[in-house]
């Protein structure tokens, strides 16, 4: 990035839910650490160049450590024999004593005072991943709070950069149709305007393409409702305007903003035990039975509590090879005590070798328990956090909070989250002719709530009359999935404005569920976002206690939209299969 061609700032998004639960075990270890360690290695190599080009460096690398980390690049950069001013924010660890890590999602503007006091680096705990894009905006635009609508727009622009190469063509459903087929995408830019609007582009001669579909399906990554919740504004993801400006060139207009919540999102991580696994080979004739085996003997040798099953079907009948005649039985156990999810379970798996079913071997070896994570959302007042920036000559200035906000709607008729009930009526809300736009569709038979304003009488609309082929539901349709705590978006764009009028009344919470039959018993929420011909699911608790503590195949569902676009269905005959990306 910094040799390719001009820049202003280069952003560093180092942080994750799971990030953070890795940097609070670093810290029980030594308390110097719990910083990305990651990001020093790299600035060794091209501070120099950053500082000899006037380009910003701006990262939430400091992790549970901003004041270390900047300590460490002062270190750094006097072994270099180099001079930068380095700039930190902190106040967004809270005192937590039952957690393992407690962190306030904190909004840009202690960014922006470091940089107004002319540092060359800022380093920062848990922001929001826009804000790392926000703060330089600020700084360099003079917005003010209430530039909501400005401070709207540079958010969806750190959205769209916020994961690198996913917008420029990595993880994109429709790769092949990349001018390199997806094999080395560039990083993207964001070229910011003083209204708010940005353009999407990338460095001259780097692999991907930036193209509307590539940046809706950034767009749609781990969000939820059309107001996407930030500490300093509310972006409403249903005034994004896209539009192919030239070769590699997405702008991004239209954004609206409103005032932000009194209260700021905290990201909660705490040890809950250990786990272990251990995955069977169960191969030819009798699979479930060979499966019920081994369940039986597992659950009278360390008892059943605490242990999971999953089987997966991967065998084919009639097969010329052992793998391809194979299913997998993956059996998890997570228990507070060390020990029993230790050796004594992994031990009692392999000694299954010679007394179990025939064929029985495994995959995996014996080994010990390790601990896993369970994170938890919570929220606290803004005003509850002291948020404060301290400038490269060591100043602390306290950022004070937005003096404008706005209560979250309320939230009439939100379904059972542990049984929805998808046969009998659901609620109606108060005003069905005029619906809050921030409130999810959910589509439960008989429900008049829609985001886009349209009144539904039920999740299923009248049959389609048009002729049908059967084929995968992806030759219509791009997807992009991800986790959000507990739980997990999908959001699936239409390529076309004749796919979208069809994928809009077609793709119902009860038909997810019916394709994705892991969806059945769970809450969905479902929203329109008809700038982007799309609808996005938020499906609650499919992760369990979050990504740390998860046992599914896809402990993310990052592959949760590729397995929906996989899915064979009536796809009506009239309808494009695509449309030429360049």
């Amino acid at each position: 990035m910094l040799d390719g061609g001009e820049l202003d700032v280069l952003t560093g998004d180092y942080l994750a839910e799971l990030t953070m639960l890795i940097l609070g075990r670093d810290r029980m270890r030594d308390a110097f650490l719990g910083y990305a360690k990651t990001f020093l290695r790299q600035l060794e190599g091209c501070l120099g160049t950053a500082l000899d080009r006037g380009v910003k460096i701006v990262t939430n690398a400091g992790g549970l450590n901003p004041a270390g980390l900047a300590a460490a690049l002062g270190a750094l950069a006097a072994r270099l024999g180099l001079t930068a001013r380095i700039g930190y924010v902190e106040g967004d660890a809270l005192a937590r004593p039952d957690a393992l890590t407690a962190n306030a999602y904190l909004g840009a503007f202690g960014i922006a005072a470091c940089l107004d006091d002319g540092a060359d680096v800022v380093v920062t705990g848990r922001v929001t991943d826009a804000s790392l894009v926000v703060g330089p905006a600020v700084a360099h635009f003079g917005w003010g709070r209430d530039d909501l609508d400005a401070l709207a727009g540079a958010t969806v622009a750190g959205h769209l950069i916020e994961c690198g190469a996913q917008v420029t063509g990595g993880n994109f459903s429709f790769f092949t149709e990349l001018p390199d087929g997806g094999h080395r995408p560039g990083f993207p830019i964001a070229e910011l305007h003083p209204d708010g609007s940005s353009v999407l582009t990338k460095h001259p001669g780097t692999g991907g393409a930036v193209t509307v579909e590539t940046v809706t399906a950034q767009l749609l990554y781990e969000v939820a409702g059309p107001g996407y919740l930030g500490p300093d504004v509310v972006t409403r993801l249903d005034t994004v305007r896209l539009g192919q400006e030239g070769p590699d060139r997405v702008r991004v207009t239209g954004v609206r903003g409103t005032p932000p919540p009194p209260t700021l999102k905290v990201g909660v991580n705490n040890l809950g035990g250990f786990r272990n696994s251990m995955t069977f080979v169960l191969c030819g004739l009798d699979i479930p039975a060979k499966a019920a085996l081994v369940r039986g003997q597992l659950e009278e040798a360390v008892g059943a509590e605490g242990l999971e099953f999953t089987l997966a079907r991967t065998d084919h009948p009639d097969a010329a090879d052992t793998e391809a005649a194979s299913a997998l039985l993956h059996v998890h156990l997570r228990d507070g005590d060390k020990a029993r999810a230790g050796r004594a379970f992994s031990a009692a798996a392999v000694e299954l070798a010679l007394a179990s079913y025939p064929g029985c071997t495994l995959t995996t070896l014996p080994g010990d328990a390790t601990p896993y994570g369970v994170f938890t959302a919570d929220t606290v007042p803004q005003d509850a956090v002291a948020h404060v920036a301290v400038l490269p000559g060591g100043e602390r200035v306290p950022i004070a909070p937005p003096a404008r906000t706005a209560a979250l709607p309320a939230d009439p008729g939100a379904p059972d989250r542990t049984a929805p009930d998808r046969t009998a009526p659901g609620p109606t809300p108060p005003h069905p002719t005029a619906p809050d736009p921030t409130e999810p569709d959910r589509t439960e038979p008989g429900s008049s709530a829609d985001p886009a304003g349209a009144d539904r009488a039920a999740a299923e609309p009248a049959p389609d009359t048009r002729p049908t082929r059967r084929g995968p539901l992806g030759e219509l349709v791009g997807a992009r999935s991800g986790d959000k705590g507990g739980d997990a978006n999908l959001g699936v764009w239409a390529r076309t404005d004749a796919t979208w009028a069809w994928l809009r009344d077609w793709l119902t919470v009860d038909r997810l569920a019916a394709l994705l039959p892991e969806t059945a018993p769970l809450a969905v929420d479902r929203y329109e976002l008809p700038n982007l011909r799309a609808v996005n699911f938020v499906i609650r608790g499919l992760l369990g206690q979050g990504v740390a503590a998860s046992t599914r195949f896809d402990p993310q569902a990052k592959a949760l939209g590729e397995l929906l676009r996989s899915r064979l269905v009536d796809l009506p005959v009239d309808l494009p299969a695509g449309e030429d990306l360049t």
